[in-house]
């Protein structure tokens, strides 16, 4: 049995965290770390080099999405009757769908997420006022078709 545990013994042994710490061993005390340069490092400068900076896609992809929401806010001011039911049926459901995913994927990115929320926010009142127009409009035709009724009676007589 002891002969297996001292085979084993080298290989476990050669793994980089159970080394000794060579600096303490040479009398440094202290010793600056990257985690140390990363603290120095500006806001802006930890932020151009980050993996969702602004040279890459997680930052820029986002930034081009407020542009449908506030293309979506704007149409806030249109008439119900303008709208389009399948084009924000359609924008409501990317951003449901897409909000979730940016919260699954490596490296989340909270940012496109909070674009989809309220690119999905956004479709949703707009869906939501396109179905009350709709619904005004059948109980105006209603009305109209059941007063047509009316006055047809009162030729008649």
């Amino acid at each position: 049995m002891s002969t297996v545990l001292r085979a084993a013994r080298p290989a476990f042994r050669a793994r980089t965290f159970f080394r000794p710490n060579t600096a303490a061993r040479n009398g440094v005390r202290f010793q600056s770390t990257a985690t140390d340069s990363a603290a120095a490092e500006s806001w802006g400068k930890r932020f151009w080099n980050s993996e969702k900076g602004p040279k890459t896609v997680h930052f820029w992809a986002p930034m081009m999405k407020w542009a449908l929401v506030l293309a979506g806010i704007s149409d806030f001011a249109r008439p119900a009757e303008s709208l389009s039911l399948t084009q924000n049926a359609a924008l409501t459901t990317t951003g449901i769908i897409w909000t979730r995913w940016c919260l699954i994927i490596t490296p989340k990115n909270y940012f496109l997420a909070a674009v989809n929320f309220f690119l999905g926010c956004v479709g949703i009142v707009q869906c939501t006022r396109i179905g009350l127009y709709h619904q005004e409009q059948k109980k105006l035709a209603a009305a109209g078709a059941s007063e047509g009724l009316k006055t047809e009676a009162v030729k008649s007589v």
